[in-house]
């Protein structure tokens, strides 16, 4: 990455350890009683204000939306932002922030199957190969986390990878949506709809009363999460997607699992093991080669 301007170097770093903050911050929140829907209720209503104001920067000067443009951004805020969150949140019930960073860290390969589902687009051999080391080091850690901790790993395994299913439906679908109105305005517009339909499920489900009995320490955990763990990372990333590119910003947040692992370890007391050493190591080889590997050549 010779000759990529330092402060675009910086700003990925900063945004893939700020995202690896939210997992953290989330199982931190657990030890005090509080619920998944209690809890992303919490995050989004602190969230909500900044993706607020993250829009109507965005879209000064801009048209205004049209109907289908309103339909997509509602789409995508609901699927790739609320349900994807909410499905995370309680799958880090049950496994480790380590295990769920590595899950989520697959998300390019979950977007390449799509791809073919959808679209038929092809593979090539080294996309293939990366795919399979990738999930074979997921499968490692999951399996020596689940012999110690039970059958609940299974389920929040599943949740988790739900999770990135979902947002990878975001990914492949939000590409012209983008180009039409932007990627700091969707972005904006779609999160503050995840935060309304978080908000919304609240209401539905739990009296307002709950929100009210939480311990103090979650509702400073949640404002944490919603600005560092939330809203920062996602402008970090941005700004440094404008300075050294989408290829080499992905690249760089390779340190994402790392920093999960190493703040787990810190922050919560989660056992450090040569499983997790050589499953996290497969995990990176494994993206590292996908991503690094030339796209598949058109038809077929």
């Amino acid at each position: 990455m010779a000759g990529l301007p330092a402060t675009g170097l910086l700003l990925a770093a900063a945004g893939s350890i700020t995202f690896a903050v939210k997992a953290i911050i989330v199982k931190l929140s657990y030890r005090h009683g509080v619920d998944p829907v209690t809890l992303i209720m919490l995050r989004m209503l602190f969230a909500l204000p900044i993706f607020v104001v993250m829009a109507w920067w965005a879209s000064r000067g801009k048209p205004p939306l049209t109907r289908s443009e309103w339909l997509g951004v509602a789409g995508l805020g609901f699927v790739g932002y609320y349900l994807s969150s909410f499905l995370d949140f309680v799958g880090l019930q049950y496994i480790t922030a380590g295990l769920e960073r590595l899950i989520i860290y697959v998300t390019p390969t979950v977007v390449l199957l799509l791809g073919w589902l959808l679209y038929r687009k092809t593979w090539t051999r080294a996309q293939m190969a990366g795919m399979a080391v990738s999930y074979g080091g997921v499968l490692l850690v999951f399996g020596r986390e689940a012999s110690l901790s039970g059958a609940n790993v299974a389920l929040g395994a599943v949740l988790v990878f739900a999770s990135t299913i979902t947002y990878s439906i975001y990914l492949v679908y939000s590409g012209e949506l983008v180009r039409r109105i932007g990627s700091l305005r969707l972005v904006g517009l779609a999160t503050t709809v995840a935060c309304i339909c978080c908000i919304a499920q609240f209401l539905l489900l739990r009296p307002v009363a709950v929100a009210l009995a939480v311990a103090p320490e979650v509702v400073w955990l949640s404002l944490l999460n919603a600005t560092l763990g939330t809203a920062l990372p996602v402008l970090l990333v941005m700004m440094a997607i404008e300075r050294i590119g989408a290829a080499a910003t992905a690249q760089i947040g390779m340190i994402g699992p790392l920093a999960t692992i190493a703040l787990g370890i810190w922050l919560l007391g989660e056992p450090f093991t040569l499983w997790l050493a050589a499953g996290t190591a497969l995990v990176l080889v494994g993206i590292f080669t996908f991503t690094r590997a030339p796209p598949a050549s058109k038809g077929g």
